[in-house]
């Protein structure tokens, strides 16, 4: 949607995934994380923080917080940074991932590499940006706090983020009245 444009912003089924094809890449990034860690660890951030490709690229070692087992995402495009909790498992092979990086940077790529990354993995042709979409849809599912789900995502106007609540609402109030 441009800026400057009247109509708001909606989320439709063709801009976050599925739960079957978030199961079918989670069985995917599974089957080759250890032949191809790299990758499928950049595609695992990107589905446990919500974070975009360029807050993506722009992770260090020093963004991760060892005690808390969490990742610190710098905010762009007007964001909160953040601090996000990792699942366990996923904190673990970070780590060790980044052990044997020469540099700094988690992610040393460009963003059009990171692009052919999701190509080759993706479930659907559907956007690199539809991993944050899919974040923000499963956080709300879970919680139903859209306070959490704005410091989650780094949103700052917390009217960005009720289109997830509005979306999640209307899908579940539909299916009530219609099935």
């Amino acid at each position: 949607m441009a800026r400057g444009s009247s109509k708001q912003y909606a989320i439709n089924k063709n801009k976050f995934l599925l739960d079957p094809e978030f199961e079918h890449l989670n069985l995917l990034l599974k089957r080759y994380v250890f032949q191809d860690k790299r990758n499928c660890l950049l595609l695992y951030i990107a589905m446990h923080t919500g974070a975009r490709a360029t807050e993506i690229l722009s992770l260090t070692k020093e963004d991760l917080n060892v005690y808390d087992q969490s990742v610190f995402i710098h905010g762009i495009k007007g964001s909160n940074d953040r601090e996000i909790p990792l699942p366990e498992w996923l904190f673990d092979l970070l780590e060790d991932y980044s052990k044997d990086l020469p540099g700094e940077k988690l992610f040393d790529i460009s963003y059009h590499r990171l692009r052919q990354i999701w190509e080759h993995y993706r479930p659907v042709k559907k956007k690199f940006h539809s991993l944050r979409h899919t974040f923000a849809i499963r956080l709300y599912k879970k919680v139903k706090d859209i306070r959490l789900l704005q410091i989650a995502l780094g949103h700052r106007n917390i009217t960005n983020t009720m289109i997830y609540a509005d979306f999640v609402y209307s899908q579940s109030e539909m299916r009530k009245l219609i099935l």
